[in-house]
């Protein structure tokens, strides 16, 4: 936060809403010792500063039809700015792709896709994921079985 910095107050507002973000504001000021209006106070603050970025809903991907993950390696043929945007631009747009992160070592992104089986991968693998700009390699690892999902970030401060 810019001018004002995170207290332990603001830690336990924090820490709740990671476990339960559909908690009353009076619930919420119950369960960190404050009143509600100062609780909403400190809430709006929390998000005006983008310490809260944005309020979801996590999904059961077994109950909405996409219950395999595959996790994917992607080597770039040229890490220029043009090549890096062009290649960030196209996986912004697709839906499959739930997760894209810059890599150091030996690959240059790491991809988590879900799909509904081996099959929609393959159609989804040929028609738009070899299309994406500038990529020389993937490399794709089907997982098994997920042992941790945590929506909840560590706070450390």
């Amino acid at each position: 936060m810019s001018d004002q910095r995170i207290d332990s107050v603001d830690i336990k507002i924090l820490k709740v809403l990671q476990t339960d973000g559909r908690i009353t504001n009076a619930d919420l000021a119950d369960r960190v010792g404050l009143s509600p209006a100062a609780c909403h106070k400190r809430l709006k603050r929390l998000e005006a500063t983008s310490v809260i970025k944005a309020y979801t809903v996590m999904l059961n991907r077994f109950a909405v039809g996409c219950p395999q993950s595959v996790f994917i390696q992607v080597q770039l043929e040229r890490l220029g700015h043009e090549g890096i945007e062009a290649f960030e631009k196209a996986v912004i747009n697709v839906p499959e792709i739930v997760e894209c992160h810059l890599m150091s070592g030996t690959f240059d992104y790491f991809l988590h896709v879900v799909v509904r089986d081996t099959a929609e991968f393959e159609a989804l693998h040929r028609h738009v994921l070899t299309s994406l700009p500038g990529i020389t390699r993937m490399t794709s690892s089907f997982g098994l079985r997920n042992v941790k999902q945590r929506g909840a970030v560590p706070i450390r401060l």
